[in-house]
């Protein structure tokens, strides 16, 4: 962890420090241009933390150590999201960060959320580094890309301006060091001498925990923090309980470039806000360059559920065409899924953490749907909802539940029906050829062949699967029915545990 030297006056200028910061570096681009598999791959090539693996806490940043030139220095990734619903958390993710990666595929090339993250680059004014990824695939046209980018207002080293450009490949680790040494290099000549102690953090991630209570994601941007210190976020007040990295490891403090996940905050703060010490007036230009645009309006920010009446959502006049009632796993998912739906979906609630019968009752009560993403749906919450006949679905992408709301708009209802056909529970696991052999026994309805299947354990769901073969015994069959034990095998493939339960749906 970066630390300022105890030498160090809180009034000196801390410009000859600040090399020992870690640039906050955002990374942007087209979905499926390998942002992801970059960011696994840096974790993998961190040359001093390797005992760590790869992230272990899902805080929305990450960092690396590397040596250079016998320096031993931190750089800390935002990890920003791809697909075009997230536009407005990467334009806040970017600009609480130091330097920019735009993410560009050495196949595909430009592409729409390409020109978007270019413009975000632009309107954010750091300096940034183009990565062509997939360099090691045998159909990439390097000077095609190049040429697109160049079309686009982005001037490359070697086409008349300064923007530096490296191909890697993820797969191989091409050029991965090379890219963590590059960005360094831009750190050290781009940075600029911090001048400020005051202790400024950026909220970059936020959600509430039914155990732990809000959690959030802050970029420290100057100063310190530390446990046990009093701190504010728009009114928003806390006394740090607990300071933790994307290892899950718990700190005592962090400084600047840090993002660490803090736990204390009395409500859920709002992606984009600032963090100061208790009694510090946020100064008002920062803030309207950290967060551009107000935070979304949320119905549940105090952590408690309230039960907003029918009639505040239902006009005589004008029907809306679908009501929902929204929950999401954080703060930053929860606001780009409302900026991304259609004008005319009714929102009758928004918040984040898991579903709850409270949600379920409210939808009945306005004939909504219910809707998650990436929350926990309770198997005892899912039987409620049955009861009661509320649809409650719960999706891992975000574009499949806009996808499946405009086409509900346009007619087609069928797109969010989901029916329970069965329900089973795993007591074994057997070899077979190159796969396992799930042994279950049916508690409920029944498991077919073909059926989707949706893998929890506790309260967590894992995956989800196909039923690609069932077996009673030696017999291969079509289904197996209540009471009944048998195997079945999944496609794709499940990391499975004794005990973990199979729920079979359409």
């Amino acid at each position: 962890m970066a630390k300022i030297s105890k030498k160090t006056s809180q009034n000196e200028n801390l410009s000859h420090v600040a090399w020992h910061f870690p640039p906050v570096v955002a990374v942007l681009g087209h979905v499926d241009h390998g942002k992801t598999s970059l960011l696994d791959a840096i974790r993998k090539t961190n040359v001093v933390a390797r005992e760590h693996g790869g992230i272990t806490q899902g805080i929305g940043a990450s960092s690396v150590e590397i040596v250079i030139e016998g320096i031993k220095k931190r750089i800390t990734f935002i990890d920003t999201p791809g697909h075009e619903a997230f536009t407005q958390m990467r334009g806040r993710g970017i600009q609480v960060a130091d330097i920019g990666l735009l993410i560009v595929s050495l196949v595909d090339g430009v592409m729409p959320q390409t020109k978007e993250s270019i413009e975000i680059l632009k309107k954010a004014q750091i300096p940034f580094i183009v990565v062509l990824t997939k360099a090691d695939i045998s159909d990439k046209q390097e000077e095609k890309v190049k040429g697109q980018l160049v079309k686009e207002g982005v001037m490359l080293e070697g086409y008349g301006g300064d923007v530096p450009v490296i191909s890697v490949s993820s797969k191989t680790n091409t050029n991965i060091r090379e890219l963590l040494e590059l960005i360094s290099l831009v750190f050290d000549m781009k940075q600029k001498p911090i001048l400020d102690n005051k202790l400024k953090g950026v909220v970059i991630e936020a959600r509430l925990d039914e155990k732990s209570g809000p959690r959030a994601t802050v970029v420290i941007k100057s100063g310190v923090l530390k446990v046990r210190q009093e701190i504010e976020c728009n009114e928003i007040k806390a006394r740090v309980r607990t300071i933790i990295n994307d290892k899950g490891v718990h700190l005592d403090e962090v400084t600047v470039g840090e993002a660490v996940e803090v736990l204390g905050f009395e409500k859920v703060p709002s992606v984009g806000e600032i963090v100061v010490a208790r009694g510090e007036a946020v100064n008002k230009a920062v803030s309207e360059v950290v967060s551009s645009s107000a935070p979304v309006h949320a119905q549940f920010r105090s952590g408690q559920e309230s039960m907003p009446m029918p009639e505040d959502f239902l006009n005589e006049k004008e029907m809306p065409t679908l009501s929902i009632v929204l929950c999401a796993d954080n703060q930053g998912s929860l606001e780009a899924i409302v900026k991304s739906l259609p004008e005319e979906i009714n929102i009758a609630l928004q918040k984040t953490g898991d579903i709850t019968t409270t949600d379920i009752l409210l939808a009945k009560s306005i004939n909504a749907i219910v809707l998650g993403f990436n929350t926990k749906i309770r198997p005892e919450i899912v039987n409620f909802a049955t009861q009661e006949k509320v649809l409650a679905k719960n999706y891992k992408i975000i574009y499949e539940l806009i996808s499946e709301v405009k086409d509900v708009l346009e007619g087609k209802q069928l797109a969010l029906v989901e029916e329970i056909y069965g329900r089973a529970k795993i007591l074994a696991s057997f070899p077979f050829e190159k796969t396992k052999v799930l042994g279950i026994k049916v508690l409920e309805g029944r498991v077919a062949r073909g059926d989707r299947v949706r893998l929890i354990r506790k309260e967590e769901i894992l995956g989800e699967s196909t039923i690609n073969s069932v077996r009673a015994g030696k017999d291969v069959v079509s289904k197996i029915g209540e009471g009944q034990e048998g195997g079945v095998i999944l496609s794709p493939f499940l990391d499975f545990t004794i005990g973990d339960m199979l729920i079979c749906h359409g």
